[in-house]
């Protein structure tokens, strides 16, 4: 059976991730956070990844280099679920998957993953006339605006259109002058509020009519179920860097 070991035990995503693993019968062969074992006797990332058959990694950007080291060291694959990620981490996780499998995922909802895909066909085969904003929510203490997952549907429709989410992305339109819509970008809308575990809402506009694509997140378990699910997926696969359209097989 293979086993799972959860970095970033401690926070809610790594509580809910061994809630799952439990509900899904697979195997935690334990769970650190910042200051050591939370599951099991296990107090580093490298004691862990050695017992490990795969890592999830739902902690802080900070603590990313140290748990790549530890992966590499120990050959175990490791699904990457942190968000706020800065550009060197994606450096240090491309050259991580020289050497075991990586998924790194904004987000690991099985559900916001195939609406990627269903973003980037809709962009694809509606011209720049169809107007294109991305809408979301989430609650009160989420600190980065847009989400991860908002840039995640807004990067699939710039691929729809051949181009990417720097070149079409305008993310303020508040003061002055006036800002007036430019033909082909992407506008955004950031709510916060309450409990909320994610709203997301791509919105293709034109004259006459719209189509909008969307997904609600309930609670944070279809999160931790889609991140065993990549875990145990990525165990059977070679060295190299994934994404959760692979697991999904799109």
């Amino acid at each position: 059976m293979t086993k799972i070991g959860i970095l970033g035990a401690a926070g809610r995503m790594g509580r809910a991730i061994a809630e799952a693993a439990g509900a899904l019968g697979v195997d935690v062969a334990g769970g650190i956070g910042r200051q050591g074992a939370v599951i099991g006797p296990h107090d580093d990332a490298g004691s862990l990844a050695k017992v490990s058959d795969v890592l999830i990694d739902f902690s802080t950007p900070a603590a990313l280099t140290a748990h790549l080291a530890a992966a590499r060291e120990t050959g175990t694959p490791i699904v990457v679920g942190t968000t706020g990620l800065r550009p060197e981490d994606h450096v240090a996780i491309d050259e991580a998957a020289r050497s075991v499998g990586i998924i790194q995922a904004a987000n690991t909802s099985l559900g916001i993953n195939l609406l990627c895909h269903l973003v980037e066909e809709a962009a694809a085969r509606l011209g720049p006339d169809w107007d294109i904003e991305v809408l979301e929510m989430h609650h009160r203490h989420k600190l980065d605006a847009p989400s991860g997952t908002a840039l995640l549907l807004a990067a699939a429709a710039a691929e729809g259109r051949g181009s990417t989410i720097e070149a079409l992305s305008r993310f303020d339109r508040i003061g002055a002058p006036p800002h007036a819509r430019e033909a082909g970008t992407i506008g955004y809308a950031s709510l916060r509020g309450g409990s909320v575990a994610g709203d997301h809402q791509l919105i293709l506009a034109t004259d006459g009519e719209r189509i909008e694509l969307g997904h609600r997140a309930e609670n944070r378990g279809i999160f931790a179920k889609g991140a065993v699910k990549a875990a145990l997926w990525l165990a059977g696969q070679p060295t190299g860097r994934y994404t959760m359209a692979d697991v999904l097989g799109l």
